[in-house]
């Protein structure tokens, strides 16, 4: 009886490691000409794109590319899901509510918590590219004059 358990154990972890193993490896640049850029929600005005990299936007655990120009303005909202960011190119003032601004640049994590709400500002020179991980599906809610919109 032993035995046979010890034989089922062994076999389920090898189907698992092998279901991880086949499962594609990936780099993608945030320069790929085969990235498939679509644009942000409407309240934040033209010129912001996103490309999704891994999963699904309307699923857990997702990982995006977010650019906008430089000398860009995201306006007021938040997230239900944590970010989880690494600015890829530019320079990025975030603000969150109740915090002072951070200057992000190029190479640096920033973490920013669920629901909490924050603006940023892309500066004047190259775009901004954040790499952004979401726990939760991907939304963004504006507020604007204090209020949910």
């Amino acid at each position: 009886m032993k035995l046979t358990s010890l034989v089922l154990a062994l076999i389920s972890l090898s189907f698992f490691g092998y279901a991880i193993a086949a499962e594609k490896a990936l780099v993608i640049s945030h320069e790929d000409e085969n990235l498939q850029w679509m644009p942000c929600p409407d309240f934040i005005p033209k010129g912001c794109e996103i490309a999704v990299l891994n999963g699904d936007p309307a699923e857990n655990n997702l990982d995006i590319y977010f650019k906008v120009p430089g000398d860009f303005e995201i306006p007021r909202h938040f997230h239900t899901s944590q970010e989880r960011m690494v600015l890829v190119s530019g320079t990025l003032d975030v603000t969150y509510d109740d915090q002072s601004k951070e200057t992000i640049q190029v190479g640096q994590y920033a973490y920013g918590p669920a629901k909490l709400p924050h603006s940023a500002y892309c500066q004047k020179g190259d775009d901004c590219v954040l790499y952004i991980g979401f726990v939760a599906p991907l939304d963004a809610i504006p507020i604007e004059n204090g209020e949910v919109k």
